[in-house]
Parts: structure tokens; sequence; C-alpha cells
């Protein structure tokens, strides 16, 4: 028989495993006109999700302290339905480094 997870455990998978990955909030048709919001729940946050004036649907944390202004979440649009993203971390490609690009001088061998 096993143990059930203590709290610090469940915390930690949550915040790794999950809150890391794309999550299915609704279809994109729930917000058909601009100024529509939907407001969801997602691993106990809520999230405010909008289509403004140009017709981008934008995601927004919740934030429950005093005065704390909502918090963009990463939200993306797939196939016609509404993915966020509750990462935190900064998740932009460094540009790459110019490979080191040589010429090579080669003459094709005569068959």
């Amino acid at each position: 028989m096993s143990t059930p997870p203590d709290d610090r455990s469940f915390r930690r998978e949550m915040a790794t495993a999950y809150r890391s990955g794309w999550h299915f909030i609704d279809l994109a048709t729930a917000i058909p006109h601009s100024g529509d919001s939907l407001m969801v729940t997602v691993f106990g946050e809520p999230v405010v999700v909008t289509r403004d004036d140009e017709d981008d649907v934008r995601a927004y944390r919740c934030l429950r302290r005093p005065r704390g202004a909502p918090q963009p979440v990463r939200c993306a649009i797939r196939y016609g339905m509404i993915f966020v993203n509750l990462d935190q971390r900064d998740h932009r490609l460094d540009e790459p480094e110019a490979p080191d690009v040589r010429t090579i001088a080669a003459t094709p061998r005569s068959a």
C-alpha cells in the first residue's frame, strides 16, 4: 500500500510538471467578439482570457495581493482552441552563435 504524498511534494510536482506545460482552456468561439472575456481557474489560480479590440486573445493571471495588477500569461490559439501556459520563466529563444563556416576548396573526383 502506498502512502499519500505530503503537501510539499505535491506543490513541487504541480510547480514543475504541470505549470510548465500548455493547458487547454476552451474553444476560441467562447469569446467571439472583441471585449468578450472568460474566467477560468487553472491549478487553483484564476485566469482571465479576453479578446481585445484588435481581435487578439490575451490571458492574465489575477493576483490576490492588494493593489496587484493582472499579470500577463502566455496564450496561444491552435486549431481553434485556446491554450495558456502559467510558467513564469523566460522562454525566449536565444540567438544561436554564428557557426564557424569555413570554405573548403575541393575538386570533384573524375570517374
